[in-house]
């Protein structure tokens, strides 16, 4: 075979190769479980400082806490009027930032207080959301991210995710983690681990079986949502809408 053809050969078989390999996928190893409110249906999680941060959900029983990690003990909360869903939230330059479900309002909140400072609006259902400190990552369930400016909350563009050319369905809560976006899929036990720059899918964690059917049997829980990284301690936290407890994981290759 000409050396031309050999070439050929190779690059073309490479890319055979490429188009089947498999994302990258992550087990999980628990380091720690924490009492979790069992009664926080939990839309938004972010660590700060020592302490959570979390925005829940459902029609009357919406709130933005802080609480301690150690215990699970709310020491700060308002909560939302009636008439709205909470939704993901982040914090940013000492602001909390808060999305409804299906009501196109956003709040802004001091952190130190919980004071509301202001309202904002946006088209559409309001998700999950993330900052990277220059940019806000906000959700919808579509396969899009949208990319806001951190100071008026204005869209400047999208991020199309896909897996392996297939875009993603139901992207929910939403983390910065070592520079990778990190997403619960609604309604499944998995977290995408999402290149920022291009949308591509960069790994799966698949956290099957981390609440265990004894801790499901006590109580209703719902899905796995919530997802908080401790920059400075690198420890990364999970949990889910009603779920008794909060994990502490390392993720752990699958082979």
């Amino acid at each position: 075979m000409p050396r031309f053809g050999l070439r050929f050969a190779c690059c073309f078989t490479a890319a055979i190769l490429s188009l089947h390999a498999q994302t990258p996928e992550y087990g999980y190893q628990v380091v720690h479980a924490y009492p979790h409110d069992p009664n926080a249906f939990t839309q938004g999680l972010e660590y700060r400082a020592g302490f959570l941060y979390e925005g829940t959900g459902l029609k009357g029983h919406s709130s933005l806490r802080k609480v301690q990690l150690e215990t699970g003990k709310v020491l700060q909360k308002i909560d939302l009027d009636p008439e709205y869903f909470g939704e993901g939230i982040t914090v940013l330059n000492q602001k909390i930032i808060e999305l409804t479900w299906q009501s196109e309002t956003g709040f802004v909140y001091d952190q130190s207080s919980f004071r509301k400072e202001r309202t904002f609006s946006y088209l559409g259902e309001g998700w999950g959301l993330a900052n990277d400190g220059q940019n806000i990552y906000m959700s919808d369930g579509s396969p899009q991210i949208r990319v806001w400016d951190p100071v008026t909350l204005k869209e400047k563009r999208r991020i199309l995710v896909v897996d392996r050319g297939q875009p993603v369905l139901n992207l929910n809560e939403l983390e910065i983690v070592r520079g990778e976006l990190y997403a619960n899929i609604w309604q499944k036990d998995v977290i995408a681990r999402i290149s920022p720059a291009d949308g591509r899918v960069l790994g799966w964690i698949d956290l099957t079986g981390i609440l265990s059917a004894e801790d499901r049997s006590r109580q209703q829980v719902d899905v796995l949502n919530g997802i908080a990284y401790d920059v400075l301690g690198n420890r990364l936290f999970v949990t889910g809408k009603l779920w008794p407890k909060l994990f502490e994981i390392k993720l752990v290759p699958k082979h």
